[in-house]
């Protein structure tokens, strides 16, 4: 948000037109995760597992789940907390705050999240994956879409 501050909490607000249910399904299913987030995202015993198109792989732990509210895992640098909230016209607030991330890592973790958020809100909404699915074209090559 706009007085984030590099090395504090980065937060972003979204707006997303689909009801809290939905949204914390997305979120908390590999089906959902793999359909905005990672290639795929099952969920085993020890964590999630993110497989990322660039071939990098992450294990996050769910730290919270209370649907369909608040879903908080552990996320590469620190920990990432969705708090959903009706808008009371069918839609969902969303707020996600990632804290924990180094200083020198924090302007691309910052600008990543929007490589997460605006893929969920064009699925939740049109059900479009707007990712690439292209590993020639990754965040590393500066491809936004990937």
């Amino acid at each position: 948000m706009i007085d984030d501050q590099p090395g504090g909490p980065i937060r972003w607000r979204m707006h997303l037109p689909a009801p809290p249910e939905r949204v914390f399904r997305a979120l908390d299913t590999g089906e959902g995760r793999a359909a905005f987030w990672a290639e795929s995202a099952e969920e085993s015993g020890d964590g999630i597992h993110f497989h990322f198109i660039d071939g990098s792989r992450h294990v996050s732990r769910v730290v919270e789940r209370d649907a369909p509210r608040r879903w908080v895992i552990e996320y590469f640098c620190g920990v990432a907390a969705f708090e959903l909230a009706p808008d009371g016209a069918g839609g969902t607030d969303l707020l996600l705050m990632h804290t924990g991330v180094p200083g020198d890592e924090w302007h691309d973790v910052h600008a990543g999240w929007l490589n997460v958020l605006f893929p969920l809100k064009a699925w939740l909404a049109h059900g479009v994956d707007l990712r690439n699915h292209d590993p020639a074209r990754t965040w590393e090559q500066g491809y936004a879409d990937q």
